[in-house]
């Protein structure tokens, strides 16, 4: 594998990549974010190994910028940080994997293989179908048999969460966490009352219902 080491401690850094070159990969060893972030755009790496806390550029700043730029190389952050809050935003920036220093080599390289074996990331589809209906997620727009559909953004979101997730029930508490940030139960019928809504859109005015109700479980969309 072509490996992409960033990390501003010497010791660190040369000991990973000794290890890393001796299992017969080819490693660049940077030790700021901004070389980092020239290397990564210039190169064609397999997989990134980050530490978070870098000279003029930072790790999250670095992966954030490369995800942004399309950017989707495999990145493991390899960082002292590591408290659950430390872990979610690395995670958050666009890292796939987090490990915690002090570290035992034999795991940095297996987690750096498990990453190079993953399939590369696709680009999500711009437009989505479920039955008669379809999405725009790029114009905004929703219809169904040729029938544009005005939907208010939760609704889109709802309705959105429902197509990418066709045949999987998506229970109350999975719906308040992805629509509206919430892990816990605000004891409303929020979800219900869009729900109804939606519903009122997509399924009333036209001859057959897409937003099923899984009795006790939740709701789901089949088509």
């Amino acid at each position: 594998m072509k490996i992409l080491a960033v990390e501003d401690d010497a010791t660190t850094g040369a000991f990973i990549s000794r290890g890393l070159r001796e299992e017969g990969h080819s490693v660049d060893l940077v030790t700021n974010g901004r070389e980092a972030l020239i290397q990564a755009t210039g190169g064609s790496y397999d997989v990134m190994i980050v530490d978070r806390m870098l000279p003029e550029i930072d790790g999250l700043t670095l992966v954030k910028t490369l995800r942004g730029a399309g950017n989707q190389t495999p990145v493991l952050f390899l960082t002292s940080l590591g408290s659950v809050d430390d872990r979610i935003g690395g995670l958050n920036a666009g890292g796939d994997d987090y490990l915690v220093k002090p570290f035992a080599f034999g795991e940095l390289s297996a987690r750096v293989s498990a990453l190079a074996r993953r399939p590369p990331a696709v680009e999500q589809e711009a437009v989505l179908r479920a039955g008669p209906l379809e999405m725009d997620l790029i114009a905004r727009k929703v219809t169904r048999e040729g029938v544009e559909i005005d939907l208010l953004p939760r609704e889109f979101a709802i309705l959105e969460h429902l197509i990418r997730r066709k045949g999987r029930v998506q229970t109350r508490t999975m719906l308040l966490e992805s629509i509206w940030d919430i892990n816990f139960d605000p004891m409303t019928n929020v979800v219900e009352t869009h729900i109804s809504r939606l519903r009122a859109k997509v399924d009333k005015p036209f001859d057959s219902e897409l937003i099923k109700t899984v009795r006790g479980a939740g709701y789901r969309i089949d088509a």
